[in-house]
């Protein structure tokens, strides 16, 4: 079963991010509080949305995805970027990933966008397979640039 999160939900989204950054080598990047995620989703102007998978077996939770709307200037019209798509190990191969592709999906349909897009690790060959077996394409052609930290704050600094 997929559903729309709720604000009661935080503290699982939370520790669902926290073994997300496990699993991706990078637990130290993962520094977003509760409240921050609760602002986030759930503010006056949530910037962020989330679906939870439930196992409909037993009723544990059993992944979910976090994504936002972006806009493509060349198709004029809005597109989901998935954030975060995770399923916790115990629950991998029991269709919880395509079920949340699938609703946000869905929900691209519904409301007209023409984009579902997300980013995965290079090492990360199960998740490649399993995007892949669903139709999605690699954008080769683009590679991912960030500025965080001591770069943001330098070049935010230049501007004076």
């Amino acid at each position: 079963m997929i559903r729309t999160a709720r604000p009661d939900d935080v503290p699982l989204i939370h520790t669902m991010i926290r073994e997300l950054a496990e699993y991706e080598k990078e637990p130290d990047e993962a520094r977003a509080t509760e409240a921050q995620l609760r602002e986030a989703l759930f503010g006056e102007r949530p910037a962020a949305y989330a679906h939870l998978a439930v196992d409909d077996a037993t009723g544990e939770p059993a992944g979910f995805a976090l994504w936002f709307l972006n806009f493509s200037t060349w198709r004029g019209v809005h597109g989901i970027y998935l954030e975060d798509l995770y399923v916790r190990p115990t629950a991998r191969g029991g269709g919880h990933g395509r079920a949340l592709l699938t609703e946000l999906a869905r929900l691209c349909a519904e409301r007209g966008y023409e984009r579902l897009e997300w980013s995965v690790l290079n090492w990360n060959r199960p998740a490649i397979g399993f995007y892949e077996k669903l139709g999605a394409r690699p954008q080769d052609e683009w590679t991912v640039y960030r500025l965080t930290d001591a770069a943001l704050t330098d070049l935010a600094r230049s501007a004076h």
